[in-house]
């Protein structure tokens, strides 16, 4: 890895943040809060929350083997992503580099923060080549994107070739693992004390079943964490998620149980479809959701939102002509889509 201080923006790494007065009370024991213009009625919604989020982080530690200090809570994995742009990307300079097909935010903050984004062709079966991804970069490259298990194609990312990639690259390598909970094979977070540059982000969105209260996670060494404390807003995380957090990381055993329970929904699910004849292919998927091909999409989908049933039709998306991603229901939910389908009559 490059020098840190080599890959953060001048501005950035020179930036002397905002001091709220959260971050400056550290005393114990206090009954009177006069410091923050705050009002006195209305409690406890009256007062800021903690800025650092540091019971949560605590919580989380626990759960996710990370010590707090190498955590950083973001409104959504979104916010993460954003802030790797504005920490190490130079606009109209830099580059980053991912692949393709993959979530469509990477690009998006890319362009809201003018940034080149580069993109490099998945292999069979979606599959990634180290090699191929790192002929692609160059001395303006700051930051790879990894999305595994990747969203639209389900599949996990080889982690033979993650590696090459941490390996072979100076600058920072995000991995995004927002489907890891469904996912059998172990998490990239395992490997920070062995990568300076790897960033890993997890949400609450997905297995935790808490799109809702949006928040993210960022797991990385605790200088990189650190860069992300500075340049978020003070105030990113509201009280009220917090508490929704909490009370839901308080639940691991009832997660898990969904977790089985999206898992067998998922192969039955996939069964079925891989029968109906207007499907050409089910791709194997290590997420909550899985990619398959079908006989004209665009009618299929069509179709299916005049009977109230709403996928995704991901036609326009490169390696992914006629595929829909269908996202794992509850039984009913699932039955209703199938059902619809049984009916479709092809052209």
């Amino acid at each position: 890895m490059r020098p840190l201080k080599d890959l953060v923006r001048r501005n950035i790494w020179d930036l002397r943040p905002y001091s709220s007065a959260r971050d400056e009370y550290k005393g114990v024991g206090a009954r009177v809060f006069l410091d923050a213009n705050e009002s006195p009625f209305n409690s406890p919604l009256n007062r800021y929350p903690d800025p650092l989020q540091r019971e949560l982080k605590g919580v989380l530690s626990g759960i996710k083997g990370v010590p707090a200090e190498c955590i950083f809570l973001g409104n959504g994995s979104d916010e993460a992503i954003d802030l790797v742009y504005r920490i190490f990307c130079e606009p109209g300079v830099d580059n980053v580099v991912s692949v393709a097909p993959t979530y469509g935010m990477y690009r998006v903050a890319a362009d809201v923060n003018g940034v080149a984004f580069r993109e490099v062709l998945l292999g069979d079966d979606f599959g990634l080549d180290s090699r191929r991804l790192l002929d692609v970069v160059d001395e303006r490259t700051k930051v790879v994107f990894l999305c595994s298990p990747n969203n639209p194609t389900g599949n996990v990312l080889s982690r033979e070739e993650i590696v090459k990639v941490l390996e072979g690259f100076g600058g920072i390598v995000v991995v995004d693992e927002a489907y890891g909970d469904f996912s059998v094979h172990r998490s990239m977070r395992a490997s920070l004390g062995d990568f300076p540059n790897l960033v890993v982000l997890n949400t609450m969105s997905k297995a935790w079943a808490s799109a809702g209260i949006r928040l993210g996670m960022a797991f990385a060494g605790a200088e990189i964490i650190g860069l992300f404390n500075k340049v978020k807003y003070p105030y990113n995380i509201s009280v009220l998620t917090q508490k929704a957090a909490l009370e839901v990381l308080g639940r691991k055993y009832d997660v898990a149980g969904w977790v089985r329970d999206t898992l067998r929904e998922r192969d039955s699910l996939m069964r079925a479809f891989a029968e109906l004849p207007l499907c050409v292919r089910v791709f194997p998927t290590d997420a909550n959701f899985f990619l398959a091909r079908v006989c004209d999409a665009d009618a299929v989908y069509g179709y299916l939102v005049e009977r109230g049933v709403v996928v995704r039709n991901r036609s326009s998306v490169v390696l992914c002509g006629d595929c829909l991603r269908i996202t794992v229901g509850n039984s009913h939910e699932n039955s209703v889509l199938l059902g619809a389908l049984r009916l479709y009559k092809m052209n």
